[in-house]
């Protein structure tokens, strides 16, 4: 369905800033997420970063009011009744994409929580390779949705399945941990809006993959 929705958008001017302002809202989404991992992981100053992703997620939920009122607008034209779908499907992303720079302000926000740096140890080394396995597949979606690469979508999503299921397993290790409460509570949020983060990046990609009532349900027989 994605295709058909891009075709739309690159065919008809009157509505080609919707698809504009949708790209620009998920690349500031991941200037987001890149930067709340550095400062999770290893900024020592927790002020700057979280004012600094505090004012890029109000202009991503700028985008979407402007991509919600383009759509309604574009759909109440006579004769554009037939573009109901894709403006949904639209409106569905961009939540998604909303939700991306929610869970990214709130990464550097943990960091209040102990004034002891992460342990260096095999958990927080997991935790390190699961966050760039986000940030890489985060930097290939743009491209995937511009490109409408079917299979490539299928095969990201097969690996953020992958990593959300180390995620679980994180927890349970976290769960197992001697570490103190802060420590544990640090590492066991930081886990779960990776998590989350990974969940509504397979969202997005899932609209390359599904039809539209499908979207954020799909099944594994949709991926294998």
């Amino acid at each position: 369905m994605l295709r058909e929705l891009l075709t739309i958008l690159r065919a008809q001017n009157t509505i080609g800033p919707i698809g504009d302002n949708f790209a620009r809202m998920l690349e500031l989404a991941r200037e987001m997420t890149l930067a709340a991992g550095e400062s999770y992981f290893d900024s020592a100053d927790e002020l700057r970063p979280k004012l600094s992703l505090y004012a890029q997620d109000k202009l991503v939920n700028e985008f979407e009011r402007s991509i919600r009122k383009q759509l309604v607008a574009h759909l109440a034209v006579p004769g554009n009744n037939q573009d109901v779908s894709y403006c949904l499907m639209l409106m569905t992303l961009t939540k998604d994409v909303e939700r991306l720079g929610d869970y990214a302000k709130q990464l550097p926000e943990l960091k209040s929580l102990s004034q002891q740096p992460l342990p260096d140890d095999t958990i927080v080394q997991e935790l390190r390779a699961i966050r760039r396995g986000i940030e890489q597949a985060f930097q290939s979606v743009s491209q995937i949705l511009a490109d409408s690469d079917h299979q490539r979508a299928i095969n990201f999503m097969q690996q953020g399945q992958k990593l959300a299921r180390r995620c679980e397993k994180l927890h349970r290790q976290i769960a197992q941990s001697d570490y103190d409460a802060a420590t544990a509570t640090l590492l066991t949020l930081g886990t779960r809006y990776y998590k989350r983060i990974g969940g509504h990046l397979l969202n997005v990609l899932s609209s390359e993959v599904v039809p539209l009532h499908e979207l954020d349900f799909y099944d594994q027989n949709d991926i294998d």
